[in-house]
């Protein structure tokens, strides 16, 4: 396929993900079989996904490439501070431990007994957290949407994935539907001219507006047009977003969020043939038969630069927003994302509350003090170390005292 000059500009931007495209990788010591499958564990029981992915991998009855893959591992994970998080993590570790999977208190001790990943954890910010000792222990990890909590972190887990020579693949489920799948590929409607996609956008204030779940529309809209997306145009009102994405080849291509009345799944494509609605979602399975061969061979089905294209959308549609729908570049938010001077601290506490930074003893108040940014282009994170078991009440104190700092993984 001829690279187009958008797809050019973006790899000026990040060229390192070129290493990725066609590679494939060693994923096991041994051809996995049925007898020894390739050992899958979970990071993150907080989502419904969890229960859904361990009836499809862990069935009795499981045919083709389900007899060679197994989810036999899981750790818990969660955010305090995100009650879709936290709420639902042991609801999900309790239904999946009888079927299999053995519940691990940390990642690194669950992952001598797993070949391969998959983080799952609802809320994005501590994917790149949990992502990172995997890949650096030569292991591939599928991550659930949204890929990770921000652009800069989706640019991350690319390059330690580089960096350690690993495979990595991320998608949402609609993108398998077998409408989508159809029009991508052989498409009945002639040559895809444009494509109006639509799903729910509930929003989450930790994470960009379209990454929460506006990522399964958004998506849909990129399988069946294709990558070449230039820039992003966004209206938003209260309960609804429509996103106008300007392809390089002057197609367009929109979005619209829906956050009131009937919010489906959907999708309009208009064809040089016909004009026809396709698109409807078709559950876990597809996704999860990708996964499967993702593990076996050790190859991602998906072009990174086209999820790299669907992270910058979105965070294009945030910029966007804050200019009142003035069109934004994907090339600017991928050159403004990898231009940012990103710390990340460690903040530890005891278990009578006294917070530590950097070996040294802090009051919340110069906790504050210390994470407030001092440069605009500054990207602060904290990881929360509780393992020594403070009260709830402790970490909810100390996480309204983070300043500019984002949160960004809770190790407890």
């Amino acid at each position: 396929m001829k690279k187009s000059p958008f797809l050019t500009k973006i790899l000026t931007v990040i060229p390192s993900l070129c290493f990725i495209l066609g590679a494939t990788f060693a994923v096991a010591e041994n051809t996995p079989t049925e007898e020894a499958p390739f050992r899958v564990g979970i990071i993150g029981t907080d989502t419904s996904h969890v229960p859904a992915f361990v009836k499809l991998f862990n069935a009795k009855d499981a045919k083709g490439d389900y007899k060679k893959v197994e989810i036999v591992a899981a750790v818990k994970g969660g955010m305090p501070d995100n009650e879709s998080s936290w709420g639902r993590k042991d609801k999900y570790a309790v239904e999946i431990a009888p079927k299999g999977v053995t519940i691990y208190k940390t990642i690194e001790e669950m992952l001598p007994n797993v070949d391969g990943v998959m983080v799952e954890s609802v809320d994005g910010r501590p994917h790149l957290e949990m992502a990172r000792p995997v890949l650096e222990a030569g292991k591939p990890v599928f991550i659930d949407k949204p890929m990770g909590g921000n652009l800069w972190e989706v640019l991350e887990i690319f390059r330690i994935a580089e960096e350690k020579n690993v495979p990595v693949f991320s998608a949402s489920s609609l993108r398998y539907s077998v409408g989508t799948q159809q029009v991508r590929n052989a498409s009945p409607y002639g040559e895809t001219h444009g494509v109006d996609a639509w799903s729910p956008c509930h929003l989450n204030e930790a994470h960009p507006d379209f990454y929460w779940y506006g990522v399964h529309g958004v998506e849909t809209l990129f399988t069946m047009m294709g990558p070449g997306c230039v820039s992003v145009s966004r209206t938003s009102a209260p309960n609804y977003d429509l996103a106008v994405g300007l392809w390089e080849n002057g197609k367009i291509g929109t979005f619209r969020g829906i956050r009131a009345g009937n919010a489906s799944y959907g999708g309009m494509v208009f064809g040089s043939k016909s004009v026809s609605m396709t698109g409807k979602y078709d559950g876990y399975k597809p996704l999860a038969d990708e996964i499967c061969k993702f593990f076996l061979t050790g190859k991602s089905p998906i072009d990174p630069r086209e999820t790299l294209e669907i992270m910058a959308f979105m965070t294009a549609a945030d910029a966007s927003k804050a200019q009142n729908g003035a069109h934004v570049t994907l090339e600017a938010v991928i050159t403004a994302a990898k231009a940012q001077k990103v710390q990340t601290f460690t903040v530890t506490l005891s278990e009578n509350g006294t917070v530590t930074l950097d070996g040294k003893t802090l009051t919340l108040e110069e906790l504050k003090e210390k994470l407030t940014k001092n440069v605009p282009e500054a990207y602060y994170r904290v990881i929360l170390d509780n393992t020594a078991g403070a009260t709830d009440e402790v970490v909810q104190n100390v996480l309204i005292n983070l300043g500019d700092a984002v949160f960004v993984r809770y190790l407890y």
